[in-house]
């Protein structure tokens, strides 16, 4: 997680896709091996059932989100992440400020609090987490109206956190403000809601022609390829290539 996040091109960041199944990652892998990009895969806690203990399982990082807590309340959520994940080797992502909107839920919601540089900064000193995901604007899901990130808090950010920065809701923030995003010093890029839209319209249009014969090979192979299209599509966007 981190060797990646610090060996990204400059100019570019690692797009990080949410996998809910086996054929939203094969996709997430297949257009990251094409594109000769490195990529994140994101599993959320929703996922799997029963959860399991991420990093004993192997993840190289978690996100240990204590945004809706008081200030304190997260620093101490974050501190002993660090603890536990660096213990078995992994990295943890927090966030500070507000991402409304539900990672799982596409639902048309509004910017919520914003990350105050200052209070970044020693977030960050205290806690120790690897990447901070910040609050500028974005949100999780379908935005209500067009996003708006204020850039002059991003910039505010970047130079007072030496850590990397992650921006959450990527889905639905047009290319060119997800570039300048990237060169005020975004490093990693989460999407979700778009790559869901583009599964479920897959299953939808192809769903009628594999019936006959349950072909469900068929049906996962254009599953694949509709999610493989849009993750190429954000690589590419993100100046994914290859890192060595």
């Amino acid at each position: 997680f981190t060797e990646l996040l610090a060996g990204s091109p400059r100019g570019s960041a690692v797009g990080a896709f949410t996998c809910y199944d086996l054929e939203s990652a094969v996709a997430a892998l297949g257009a990251a091996s094409a594109a000769g990009a490195g990529v994140i895969l994101l599993i959320g806690g929703r996922t799997c059932w029963p959860p399991p203990a991420a990093v004993e399982a192997g993840a190289g990082a978690v996100m240990a989100d204590g945004s809706a807590l008081a200030y304190e309340q997260n620093v101490e959520l974050v501190s002993r992440a660090v603890v536990i994940a660096g213990a078995h080797g992994a990295a943890v992502e927090a966030e500070l400020g507000g991402i409304r909107g539900d990672e799982d839920v596409a639902q048309a919601v509004s910017a919520g609090a914003l990350t105050d540089p200052v209070q970044a900064a020693g977030f960050m000193r205290r806690t120790g987490a690897a990447c901070l995901a910040v609050s500028i604007g974005n949100v999780h899901g379908i935005y209500r109206d067009p996003p708006v990130l204020d850039w002059e808090r991003l910039d505010a950010i970047r130079s007072l956190v030496a850590a990397p920065l992650s921006l959450h809701g990527a889905s639905g923030i047009p290319d060119a403000m997800v570039r300048r995003a990237i060169t005020a010093g975004v490093a990693k890029i989460n999407v979700n809601t778009e790559l869901r839209q583009a599964y479920l319209a897959a299953t939808e249009e192809t769903i009628g022609a594999v019936l006959a014969g349950s072909r469900l090979n068929a049906l996962h192979a254009a599953q694949v390829a509709a999610v493989e299209a849009v993750v190429a599509a954000k690589l590419t966007a993100f100046g994914g290539q290859a890192t060595g």
